[in-house]
């Protein structure tokens, strides 16, 4: 399996302005004043060497992640605004295609399913898609987000065979070569993370879930779901301050409760996901620089590795390292 992440914001796309290139440019320039740099390999290697934000950038979309299959068979978590770049990616691709797609959704707020309007494959024939989720609402959902006059095309008028199910959060189940546990989580409306596991591996899909004082408890019940996964995708918008003051009850927890919950689970990778649309590229680095920083304080030595989802970031399962 390899994590393929194509939109990893929360609430709603980030806007990026010309500010946010021209302090990006007024920093690279400062920086190449003091190099002097004076060959293309120097230059290379310059460029190289520049912080991700200045170099790259976190992006933009929605929560989408892909978790690759073996044969003709996609597994993806929520349809948030990045699913329209997987649909041109997957489009673009020289090699068959797959024709079978599963879609886990963690909860029906728009920026979790706003991008399956715009999801190319969907209107292509041939193409099977199959919807999950827990909520007895899901199908009227999709089906109400491309109604008149929201959107031109209805859904039953695209054209691919579409098919929806209900899942039971009680039972396992086993979908595309994957064994599938599911969790409730506290969220307006309830959300459901997804755990997956796969020829000894084991990815968990936990975005959209506040996390409070019970969790400091020795039997919370996440410490079961997350234990020893490879991979935590966890929703970790806000910061401390943020979490348990001026955004409680948002429905959200920290990068702090993250770490606190990985290292208890035994986790391999924790990876914050569901970032606050507000946070600049020189923001997320900063969150991620503090997150590292706590881990040391809470668990001095941890082998936990943490880092934030970004738009464009692949992670094989093979040794979890970013591709």
């Amino acid at each position: 399996m390899k994590i393929s992440f194509w939109g990893c914001r929360g609430s709603l796309p980030a806007s990026y302005s010309g500010k946010n290139t021209r302090t990006k440019v007024q920093e690279i320039v400062e920086l190449v004043l003091q190099s002097g740099l004076e060959s293309r390999d120097q230059i290379d290697a310059f460029v190289d060497d520049l912080p991700f934000h200045l170099k790259g950038g976190f992006g933009t979309n929605t929560s989408c992640v892909q978790i690759s299959s073996d044969g003709d068979e996609l597994v993806i978590c929520d349809a948030g605004s990045g699913l329209r770049d997987l649909g041109h990616s997957l489009m673009a691709m020289a090699e068959k295609k797959p024709s079978v797609m599963h879609f886990f959704i963690s909860h029906l707020h728009w920026d979790h399913i706003q991008g399956f309007p715009f999801f190319i494959p969907a209107y292509i024939p041939g193409t099977t898609i199959h919807i999950y989720g827990c909520h007895q609402d899901l199908e009227e959902t999709f089906i109400r987000q491309q109604a008149a006059p929201t959107f031109p095309v209805p859904l039953k008028e695209m054209g691919s065979e579409i098919h929806f199910h209900v899942l039971d959060r009680d039972k396992k189940h086993h979908i595309a070569g994957k064994e599938i546990s599911i969790i409730e989580q506290p969220h307006p409306g309830k959300s459901y993370g997804y755990r997956f596991h796969q020829s000894g591996k084991t990815v968990v899909y936990s975005t959209d879930a506040e996390h409070t004082e019970d969790s400091q408890s020795d039997d919370y019940r996440f410490l079961d779901f997350f234990k020893d996964a490879d991979i935590l995708i966890f929703d970790g918008q806000f910061n401390l301050a943020d979490h348990l003051f001026t955004k409680q009850n948002w429905g959200h927890s920290s990068n702090l409760v993250g770490i606190e919950l990985a290292v208890r689970a035994g986790v391999k990778k924790l990876c914050l996901f569901h970032s606050d649309h507000t946070f600049v590229d020189h923001d997320l680095t900063k969150f991620l620089s503090d997150s590292k920083r706590y881990l040391n304080i809470y668990d001095e030595g941890s082998e936990l590795d943490v880092v934030i989802a970004y738009d464009g970031l692949v992670l094989d399962l093979a040794d979890s390292t970013p591709v």
